[in-house]
């Protein structure tokens, strides 16, 4: 179960040969009905052509369905790929009856590779044909690109029904979304209201991701809610409000540590909390710095509890704290007391903190003192595949 969860929406996935593997590359989610939509976009300021196109669309808060391409990325193509991502809605609207207006888009592949608009014509009626409501599993496959699973998640929350699928393993630093993420609800919720809900309950949860610290020229996260559960309006306030807003929160989370998990090259997830800063930022440019560190990634994935990695990615982090108060714990194991890597570290604290970095997932804990800021961040370890998946992309 995935985006079609929730009920109100169709979904399909085709392979119309953008990608050189032959793998399914084009994807469709569409809504019964114009509903609202809220959207979260790369700060990029490369952002692709889908990206600013559905940013336009979206200032009205309503759409009907969003066209996804695995293969080219439409970025840094100029205007012709502003003509490109225009000319594919088009093309998807005919074929769905709709106005073009309500259409939104994704691409996700090669940065500079322009949309092939023939393959994406020709494989529109068999993909439209394909709509139905167990078509998530065929949307979250098509839009993948070094994915090695698809990312899917569903939750219930009181009356109604969230779920979501997502795609990205590399090129992961968000700024309020991170990769392609869809979002389904059967709630009833204003365009405002939704896009209150995805500040508050789905942005958090992806502003804690990161695999390499590179942020996307593609990133967005969008938010559809049907309303085909029925009843009023979501209101702020209400339990209706704080059930939905917990299930996207659910979804979301779900589909971050899916992502975090199939990183490139990932062997480990890292899951960082870090408590006792001045504010929450504080805390949470903290966490980020220690799940960005390439020496933190790569300690990870050699299961080496070097303390040092720890220190230097937190006072690189650019946060004012006293040294002498911080603590930091693997797992349940404290490795830096008072500013301090403890003096029996090799002969008392190694060996269980190299038993807490063979789990799947790594858990870091950092204090720096008596503040109240909370930040959390996830990522993955940093492992031989990644260079190799990456230097060999384009090729």
């Amino acid at each position: 179960m995935s985006v079609i969860y929730p009920s109100g929406f169709r979904a399909a996935g085709v392979t119309a040969g953008l990608k050189n593997s032959g793998r399914p590359d084009l994807a469709l989610l569409v809504a019964d009905d114009v509903c609202s939509v809220a959207g979260l976009f790369t700060t990029n300021r490369f952002a692709a052509a889908p990206v600013l196109l559905s940013r336009v669309r979206l200032q009205k808060g309503t759409a009907r369905a969003v066209l996804v391409n695995s293969g080219q990325a439409n970025a840094g193509t100029g205007a012709v790929g502003d003509e490109d991502a225009l000319a594919a809605t088009a093309v998807a609207a005919e074929a769905l009856g709709v106005d073009a207006e309500t259409v939104l888009a994704c691409s996700t592949g090669v940065i500079g590779e322009r949309l092939d608009l023939a393959k994406i014509r020709a494989a529109l009626p068999a993909l439209v044909a394909g709509l139905s409501e167990e078509g998530g599993t065929a949307f979250a496959e098509a839009i993948m690109t070094t994915d090695t699973v698809g990312k899917e998640a569903h939750a219930d929350a009181g009356p109604f029904r969230c779920g979501g699928a997502a795609k990205g393993v590399g090129m992961i630093e968000p700024d309020l979304a991170t990769m392609l993420a869809f979002i389904t609800t059967d709630a009833s919720a204003s365009p405002e209201a939704l896009c209150d809900l995805a500040v508050e309950a789905v942005a958090p949860a992806f502003e804690s991701l990161t695999v390499d610290g590179c942020t996307s020229t593609n990133d967005a996260v969008l938010v559809f809610a049907s309303g085909k559960a029925g009843g009023h309006p979501v209101a702020a306030g209400t339990p209706e409000w704080e059930a939905l807003a917990e299930g996207l929160f659910e979804v979301a989370g779900s589909l971050v540590l899916q992502l975090a998990a199939d990183g490139e090259g990932a062997t480990h997830v890292l899951a960082i909390e870090v408590e006792g800063a001045t504010t929450d930022r504080e805390a949470r440019a903290v966490a980020k710095a220690l799940a960005n560190s390439p020496l933190v990634k790569a300690a990870a994935f050699g299961g080496d509890p070097n303390p040092g990695r720890i220190l230097q990615a937190i006072g690189s982090a650019g946060v004012e704290f006293e040294p002498s108060a911080v603590q930091a714990w693997i797992g349940e194991v404290l490795v830096v007391d008072a500013g301090a890597i403890p003096v029996d570290f090799a002969a008392a604290v190694r060996k269980p903190a190299e038993d807490a970095m063979k789990q799947p997932q790594i858990r870091y804990r950092v204090s720096l003192g008596g503040g109240h800021g909370k930040g959390r961040a996830v990522g993955c370890d940093l492992g031989y595949d990644y260079v190799k998946i990456n230097a060999e992309y384009t090729n």
